[in-house]
């Protein structure tokens, strides 16, 4: 072994050995085992406490955080702990056990699609900010004020991050359903609380439809004793007294009135807070029999309008209005976290745990079938050097999982789409390797110098081919959104690891072999030979089919926006297989309800061991929710159950269309550019429409399938981009190295002789890939199967057009002629010239 082996292998070594670190434990330990584990001092309150979170847990085992967080309560559990400093927390016990959940969580973290829980976008109304106040430290406030509240519900490790400059993405793994509507209703309430004075003639003004300069008519709704409801209206100070707000209350909870059971919220100021509020009560306190009335406005409705008896010097007070308890502890939960500006919900992604399980199950069987199969045909096919390829798919797969789990980064179900993805584009490389090697070896060198030679020649293009599937991937991780993204970073770490694990694990074993001489020859299957296809001859003919099969697609195909693009609810349903209804009995039922434009779709995992169905039903914003219930009461034999649940407003999906095409432009670009740059411009048009091409063809495919234009399209859009170009790059590669040897005949024949030359490997590339994508359109599920049936129209279309389209155009482009890359072909030396022109042997 030379000092060079020596060094590479002590690289790999590291890395494969670093990988699996990061990578382990994969999986993570049960917590409230881990609880009892690292407790220490443990009494009778202790096994209370573990007792009652294991009982709770074989109820709702995932829901195990919640389980433990309400099993703790209001239990002090720092004596246990003493291995956690927790001094100085506002919340110990929550601090304690979201460091246990951290201990026990395996290296791999599952996002919510897989795990389960719901995901809102919140927007900041940012017009409500004062002009002294930073954009910035408001974020921070809010982003502080929200997390706080989320600790009220127990999940696990929450995630709540600014997402844009008047954006924040929060994220709460695990919520049942009660516990999201009462999320969704303390994350949208900003709690803004202001003390505003009555006009001494309130009542009299309003009767007479009068107001007065610096006040405004609120409306006052309170319950009477028989449960009755009634509203009354105030005029009410504009701007807080002494500018007391909710942000100068230190803590808020909630009593029941004595004599009515009714509930109140009870809350107490701060130092600042008490002495406006003093000074405050003590100016209007009764003077003559005069008393004054005290508006308690909360965003902006009035909700309690108590009479000033005395001054109050305490810096406490209360609320009393028409609440039950639960609204009364989120509204006591809000005023303890106060936020400075108004927020809403503009997106809501929801997924039940169960649901999340069942996509788990079905991302890691397309995985492995996916693994198993591309494996199975480089063995057969490559034999010896197939077990070589597997070999670095294998290392792929474990760098590719270590460097992702190094990074913190989330695995999502597409992010799964990318690493099957990723299983069949590495072994594209090594495809190109092997049949360099096969050429060199052909031509009469030795299978040394065959080895050495195939790396060599195959470099370049394999360079070229992955950083423009980077282009496309890395523009997905950065212009993406939600599930996408995750896609866009498995991929773009896929392409990265796959170089280093085809030209150097590969490479390393090879010489290995060859010095200790265990492998003398290395054969392979070679069922392409020797073709010699005029492909140039249909150009024409297959340029206008294909142009016509696109305007085809376009003009009659369903163009049917998702709710990624034009804002609605998106909802799963589980129900029982033996009353399933028809799609056009659900569809007439919510009509008739007055329901506009209901959407259904049944969705089946194509497993039959595990065969499974669920109903996907599409609707108008905020309207998913009431169709549900509709649909419940009409067909009860169904048991419809939410399974899943996505909302998008109108405004986010505008966006996210304006980010689609965005992506797409900025591709076509930075791939042009390349393109011109690595090789000629008229190669770059052609790489350039065959893509457009591409996407063409394929949009009018989907369109005439009837499947919704969604994010999950666009992805697909931007990775056959990727696929593309790689495809054509192997072909261009090898045109430009035919002219740069000066082997003789037109161009048209250069360019037919390279493209009979690449046949084999242009096959046997997208095969492996087609495999793979394959693997996930069959066994991934309903939620990545518009991924894999776009992406497999895309595979085939991007072939295609690598032959047919860029090709063709480039001979266009140079009116048959060689272009000024070439050289003048050889006509002095016969042998060398006979070795150029010779037939392919791809």
């Amino acid at each position: 072994m030379t000092q060079n082996h020596f060094w590479k292998l002590l690289l790999v070594l590291f890395v494969l050995g670093w990988a699996g670190s990061e990578l382990y434990p994969p999986k993570g330990k049960n917590l409230i085992s881990h609880f009892e584990e690292r407790a220490r001092n443990k009494d009778a309150a202790f096994t209370n406490i573990l007792t009652r979170a294991k009982e709770l847990d074989k109820s709702n085992a995932v829901r195990t955080y919640g389980n433990l967080f309400d099993a703790v309560g209001t239990n002090n559990i720092i004596g246990y702990f003493p291995m956690f400093k927790s001094d100085g927390q506002r919340n110990p016990s929550s601090y304690i056990l979201g460091r246990l959940q951290r201990e026990a969580a395996g290296r791999i973290r599952l996002g919510l699609d897989l795990q389960g829980g719901t995901s809102f976008l919140m927007g900041m109304d940012t017009s409500k900010i004062d002009t002294n106040q930073v954009r910035e430290q408001v974020m921070d406030q809010a982003v502080e004020v929200l997390r706080r509240r989320v600790d009220r519900f127990g999940v696990a490790e929450p995630l709540i991050q600014p997402a844009g400059n008047d954006r924040i993405l929060v994220q709460l793994p695990g919520l049942s359903e009660e516990d999201r509507d009462s999320a969704r209703r303390q994350l949208s309430r900003a709690a803004f609380l202001e003390f505003r004075m009555l006009h001494d003639q309130s009542a009299e003004f309003v009767a007479q439809g009068m107001s007065a300069p610096g006040y405004e008519r609120l409306a006052m709704t309170s319950r009477a004793d028989d449960g009755s409801k009634t509203t009354t209206y105030h005029l009410v100070r504009r701007q807080p007294e002494e500018g007391l707000t909710g942000k100068f209350i230190t803590r808020a909870g909630v009593f029941r009135n004595p004599a009515t059971g009714a509930p109140g919220i009870h809350f107490e100021f701060n130092a600042e807070g008490a002495e406006k509020f003093g000074r405050l009560t003590r100016k209007y306190s009764p003077k003559d029999n005069q008393y004054h009335l005290l508006g308690i406005v909360l965003d902006g409705v009035l909700v309690t309008a108590p009479r000033i008896n005395e001054p109050i010097e305490g810096g406490r007070g209360e609320i009393t209005g028409d609440y039950d308890f639960q609204e009364a502890l989120e509204v006591a939960n809000t005023l303890e976290n106060p936020l400075e500006t108004p927020v809403s919900i503009l997106e809501e992604r929801a997924v039940d745990p169960s649901l999340g399980a069942d996509t788990i199950a079905s991302g890691v069987r397309s995985a492995i079938w996916g693994t198993i199969a591309v494996g199975i045909f480089m063995l057969v096919y490559y034999l010896a050097a197939g077990v070589v390829a597997n070999v670095a798919m294998l290392a792929n797969i474990l760098v590719l999982l270590g460097v992702m789990c190094s990074f913190g980064t989330v695995l999502t179900l597409p992010g799964i789409a990318g690493i099957v993805l990723t299983i069949g584009m590495a072994v594209d490389a090594n495809v190109l390797i092997y049949e360099r090697i096969r050429e060199e070896i052909a031509k009469g060198k030795s299978l040394r110098g065959g080895i050495a030679a195939g790396y060599d020649r195959a470099f370049g293009t394999i360079f070229d081919s992955n950083l423009t599937t980077l282009i496309a991937s890395v523009i997905l991780m950065k212009l993406g959104t939600g599930p996408v993204k995750g896609f866009g970073v498995a991929l773009t770490i896929g392409v990265l690891v796959s170089m280093f694990t085809a030209l150097v694990i590969t490479r390393l074993i090879f010489d290995f072999l060859v010095a200790k001489n265990l492998i003398k020859s290395l054969p392979m299957l070679h069922i392409i030979r020797g073709t010699n296809v005029d492909f140039m001859r249909y150009a024409k003919v297959a340029f206008t089919l294909s142009w016509a099969v696109i305007l085809i697609g376009a003009g009659f195909g369903k163009k049917q926006m998702g709710i990624d693009f034009a804002g609605g609810d998106s909802l799963v349903l589980r129900f029982d297989p033996a009353a399933r209804v028809p799609v056009e009995q659900l569809t007439k039922t919510l009509e008739e309800k007055g329901f506009k434009d209901p959407r259904f779709q049944y969705q089946q995992d194509m497993v039959a061991a595990t065969a499974s169905e669920t109903l996907r039903l599409t609707t108008a914003v905020d309207v998913g929710e009431k169709a549900e219930l509709a649909l419940k009461e009409a067909f009860p034999a169904a048991k419809f159950e939410r399974a899943g649940l996505d909302k998008v407003g109108a405004t986010i999906g505008g966006e996210i269309l304006q980010k689609a095409l965005l992506a797409l432009l900025a591709s076509l670009f930075l791939i042009l550019v390349y393109v011109a740059f690595r090789y000629e411009v008229s190669f770059a048009v052609g790489a350039v429409v065959a893509i457009v091409h591409d996407i063409l063809m394929t949009f009018g495919i989907y369109c005439l399938a009837g499947r919704e234009l969604n994010a999950t399209f666009v992805a697909a859009i931007l990775t056959i981009i990727g696929f593309s170009i790689n495809d054509t790059i192997v072909i261009f590669d090898r045109i430009r190295e035919i002219l740069k040897l000066g082997a003789r005949g037109s161009f048209t024949e250069l360019i037919n002789r390279a493209l009979n030359e690449t046949l084999s490997r242009t096959i046997i590339t997208s095969g492996t890939v087609f495999i793979a994508t394959s693997s996930l359109y069959l066994f991934g599920g309903g939620a990545i199967n518009d991924f894999a049936f776009t992406f497999l129209v895309g595979i085939i279309t991007g072939t295609y057009s690598s032959i047919y389209i860029a090709s063709a155009l480039v001979l266009w482009w140079h009116k048959g002629q060689r272009p000024q890359m070439a050289v003048a072909p050889v006509t002095n030396l016969e042998g060398a010239d006979m070795a150029a022109a010779a037939p392919g042997k791809a």
